[in-house]
């Protein structure tokens, strides 16, 4: 082959490269920017798109004629249409939808910016997942939102992300902080059934109110130190030390119901002890469900104040059935605290031998 056909060839072979690629480097960086600014009598924001992205889902073609004002114009109610159910928004746990009021091309980030506001009072939370542009798996969208002029709290989503919430610095944010954590305390001790049997072995051998509460009182102590030392991430040992370090706890317990006999009334301490134990257990939980930067204090405050109540609601009723067991026959009542005691010791062998060897990944 002369040198001529070569250079030719490899001429050829470059264009067709280039032609190939040109699809996967005209596609421009996959990101949404979604601006929320909450005032006292509305919420304005505005969400910046891609022609690229915008022109895709509304079927324009060539992109670039939603640069021109006045076709954009044409195109804005039936492109708020398309975004509208994508953004998933909800204040105060509502659904609210924006509603549309402009839109204008930025030529400098071959972009739209469509503006809306949604018409809340100063919400005090504001729920989000937005899915702007699900037809491209590795598309992102950035949100920010801002009280007043002070940018309060940053997000980024992607196709995968969960719901994320802000909680505004205010009365009613702190409030929504509350409705929202305080249940989920008291959830987690309910559903928690390694915590529940570690109260109620305490409370098996019974004895007068006034040290029931002390018992109660100093585990509510101990797990709520290390409950937030964990969540503000100054100590959190990983799960697989601290979900054995329970089970050891419940085992401990019944055993002391066993042996300790008529000795001294050591039960204040050991729930003092291994709350400490329990309330890392607390945080792997609360650090699951995502803790607002921005009302730290009062979602550790709300999440201790449910498992507290959660507590006191398991004391009120095992407390009460087993003093009435004792009332009817004392003997009955020792052997139930027996029994109780060795199922505690089982349920705890089973559990810290679960949880060494045989992990959930």
């Amino acid at each position: 082959m002369s040198r001529f056909h070569r250079r030719g060839a490899a001429a050829l072979w470059a264009l067709l490269v280039l032609l190939a690629a040109r699809p996967v480097w005209a596609h421009p960086a996959p990101y949404s920017y979604i601006d929320l600014i909450l005032r006292d009598d509305v919420v304005e924001g505005s969400i910046l798109v891609h022609i690229y992205d915008a022109a895709h889902d509304l079927g324009v073609s060539p992109q670039e004629r939603l640069l021109d004002p006045e076709f954009l114009e044409n195109q804005r109610i039936a492109l708020g249409a398309l975004l509208s159910p994508r953004f998933n928004i909800r204040a105060d746990g509502r659904p609210v939808i924006p509603e549309w009021t402009g839109a204008q091309p930025d030529r400098d980030q071959q972009g739209v910016r469509l503006r809306f506001r949604l018409r809340v009072a100063r919400p005090g939370s504001l729920s989000f997942r937005p899915q702007m542009f699900p037809y491209d798996p590795l598309h992102q969208t950035f949100v920010n939102v801002y009280e007043g002029t002070k940018l309060g709290q940053q997000f980024v989503f992607s196709i995968q992300s969960e719901e994320k919430t802000f909680y505004a610095g205010t009365t009613q944010g702190a409030i929504a902080v509350m409705k929202t954590f305080i249940p989920s305390g008291i959830q987690h001790i309910l559903i928690g059934p390694d915590h529940i049997l570690f109260l109620v072995g305490l409370l098996l051998l019974g004895g007068s109110w006034k040290a029931l509460v002390r018992i109660v009182t100093s585990f509510t102590i101990g797990h709520s130190i290390t409950l937030s030392l964990a969540a503000l991430d100054i100590v959190a040992p990983p799960a697989r030390l601290v979900e054995p370090a329970i089970a050891l706890s419940i085992i401990f317990v019944g055993a002391d119901n066993l042996v300790r006999g008529k000795g001294r009334d050591v039960r204040a301490w050991i729930a003092l002890v291994f709350g400490l134990v329990h309330g890392f257990g607390f945080a792997n939980v609360l650090r699951q469900f995502g803790l607002p930067r921005e009302a730290l204090g009062w979602s550790l405050f709300s999440f201790n104040v449910g498992v507290e109540i959660g507590q006191l609601g398991i004391v009120l009723i095992v407390a009460t059935a087993l003093e009435a067991v004792r009332r009817w026959s004392s003997d009955i009542g020792h052997r139930v605290a027996y029994a109780g005691s060795v199922v505690v010791i089982a349920a705890g062998a089973y559990w810290f031998v679960q949880r060494v060897f045989f992990p959930v990944a």
